[in-house]
């Protein structure tokens, strides 16, 4: 039996997303089963920096995170346009909240420091953003998965079995 069946995720997404930690996660969980819905701040066609393309399914300010099991982050430049939104940071504090496994790559780490759930907490991101994630208070570490509690991080495209893995361990 696929270990995910059933389970609801939701995936953010935003303009110039990482095509990979999008997509791979996205067919990863799917193949396990779960139910992965994508959501972002308006109904329009989003674009990855690698030039794929993707429509949301639903719209943040519509997601009811009590449906959803985890919510997955994926890095590129779409985490600086998604911390913008007050919506998608009382997103993420409602998964924190509810101990629900949030799930983050590259820069995706910035959601989660403008959403002020970081600081004391065991966390690793792109290389890139090591000090913003430090000044938020996060004890980073530079290793492909770093799990703390609910959160689920990684560094880089090159994290993704690794990532993929640790988010199938903690919903299985």
């Amino acid at each position: 039996m696929p270990a995910l069946k059933d389970k609801k995720i939701l995936i953010l997404v935003e303009d110039l997303y990482e095509d990979l930690e999008f997509w791979y996660p996205k067919i990863r969980l799917e193949e396990e089963e779960a139910i992965v819905t994508v959501a972002a701040p308006e109904k329009k066609t989003y674009r990855g920096k690698q030039g794929m393309s993707v429509v949301p399914d639903i719209l943040v300010s519509d997601v009811d995170s009590p449906r959803y099991d985890a919510l997955v982050i994926p890095g590129g430049y779409a985490p600086d346009r998604l911390r913008r939104s007050k919506q998608v940071l009382e997103l993420v504090r409602a998964f924190d909240a509810a101990k629900k496994v949030i799930a983050t790559i590259c820069h995706a780490g910035w959601v989660l420091i403008s959403a002020k759930i970081v600081k004391g907490r065991h966390m690793t991101g792109f290389f890139a953003i090591k000090d913003d994630l430090e000044n938020a208070g996060v004890l980073y570490h530079d290793e492909p998965v770093v799990i703390d509690g609910n959160l689920i991080s990684s560094r880089s495209p090159a994290d993704l079995p690794q990532f993929c893995r640790a988010i199938i361990k903690a919903l299985s």
